[in-house]
């Protein structure tokens, strides 16, 4: 009998991409990786699976390479754990007439300017918005839409080059950083200028068009937006919980979408639920984990289900709370050292500790994804509980971080500066 393949475009070292390898196995399917840098994902080796370099941003190629496996494996899907790629993915799908995404809905989804107009035509409530390419413009609808606003790339995840800007002087900052070489664009330069919607932030996971949870997220203090803190279910009122439900699934319609996973962010303003953004895929690890704990629903494996035509599962089997709490260092500088994740691993009711870094990396803050050094995921039964469970594993974890104005070395990190030589710090998450 011919081996099962799937198909998995790029992967993501530090968030789902290991998951989905090993979800693969668990199902009976041998998981090949096709990559264009295959040396950046060391864990593959050791998944006893195969990656193969090919030029990814290259549909053409793609399809040659899949083409070329095919007469080997029976291949079974093609998918990615990855935003990027997902598109891609779809586009493979429709060649193969595999299951999939529409490549189209999924492009239009991640600009953000498209995926903002396509909501507004739905009369879905979004925050007042514009779209700028200079810094001139960038001014001028800002102060159209009123201060304070939000910058952020048109096309990007994981809140990378986004800031809260309160005045004329951050938004020239900010616009100056964008445009001036220091941002990596993924697209042409396009800046999204968006009214500051303020309230607390949910998130909305979806399956095809079925929400299967609402989570609750807490950020560190402005001007960037770096998740502290994720807790699943959210605290939402039976009302607040159908009109969540509600406006996720009109984003689903008005984009076109419907078919896979969505991540779906919304904040609870003074006229409701309004729309952040529509992610038109899993939301990063460990939200995938947060589910399976909270529901007994493993995401990853629905997903691969879905990708190669077997019937999916998504029925709750236990209603507990789940949360996450990100490591996150208050300066930049030299990591001296880490420890404790054996001592908060051994917590009861503590599912996973998981560190990013190792002593002697540097530590250079983003404002974004990249900044944490780790999380701690914990559940229980209770709120309550999994809250006190979190925060005895986060009491556990500590490290020192050498400044590196005390090093005599260049403070560099973008709008954080330290206005005099400190001594080591020591973090608690």
């Amino acid at each position: 009998m011919t081996t099962k393949a799937l198909i998995l475009v790029e992967s993501d070292p530090t968030g789902n991409g290991l998951l989905f390898i090993q979800a693969a196995h668990r199902l009976g399917l041998r998981p090949i990786t096709l990559s264009a840098e295959p040396a950046q994902y060391d864990y593959i080796a050791a998944e006893n699976t195969e990656i193969i370099r090919v030029d990814t941003d290259d549909i053409d190629a793609m399809i040659r390479e899949c083409s070329r496996l095919g007469a080997t494996y029976d291949i079974a899907g093609i998918t990615s754990s990855l935003e990027a790629f997902y598109a891609t993915t779809g586009k493979l799908c429709q060649y193969f007439d595999l299951p999939g995404p529409n490549p189209r809905s999924i492009e239009r989804c991640c600009d953000k300017f498209s995926q903002r107009q396509f909501l507004a035509e739905a009369g879905i409530p979004i925050p007042a918005y514009r779209l700028a390419a200079n810094s001139a413009h960038v001014q001028r609808s800002a102060a159209e839409i009123g201060w304070p606003v939000v910058l952020k790339p048109a096309v990007g995840a994981g809140s990378t080059g986004v800031r809260l800007c309160r005045n004329p002087d951050e938004v020239a900052e900010h616009t100056n950083y964008l445009l001036g070489g220091k941002h990596i664009w993924r697209s042409l330069p396009r800046i999204l200028v968006e009214e500051f919607a303020e309230g607390p932030l949910y998130n909305a996971y979806t399956m095809g068009n079925e929400v299967i949870g609402i989570s609750a997220a807490e950020f560190q203090p402005p001007p960037y937006f770096v998740c502290r803190e994720t807790i699943l279910p959210a605290p939402l009122t039976d009302d607040e919980h159908k009109r969540v439900v509600d406006v996720s699934v009109s984003c689903l319609r008005g984009l076109g979408l419907g078919w896979g996973p969505t991540n779906i962010e919304l904040r609870w303003t003074k006229r409701g639920p309004v729309v952040i953004e529509v992610n038109p895929r899993l939301a990063g690890a460990p939200h995938p984990h947060l589910v399976q704990l909270a529901y007994g629903v493993d995401l990853i494996a629905e997903h691969i289900k879905l990708v190669i035509g077997d019937e999916w599962d998504l029925r709750k089997r236990r209603s507990h709370t789940a949360a996450v709490r990100s490591l996150l260092p208050d300066r930049d500088g030299i990591l001296d050292w880490i420890d404790g994740d054996s001592r908060a691993a051994a917590v009861s009711g503590v599912a996973e500790v998981k560190f990013f870094v190792e002593p002697k990396m540097p530590i250079v803050r983003k404002g974004d994804y990249r900044d944490k050094l780790g999380y701690i995921v914990a559940a229980a039964p209770s709120r309550a509980r999994t809250e006190a469970i979190l925060q005895g594993a986060v009491d556990s974890i500590s490290w020192s971080i050498i400044p590196f104005l005390t090093l005599g070395e260049k403070e560099h990190s973008p709008g954080q500066t330290l206005s005099s030589p400190a001594p080591a710090a020591l973090g608690k998450g």
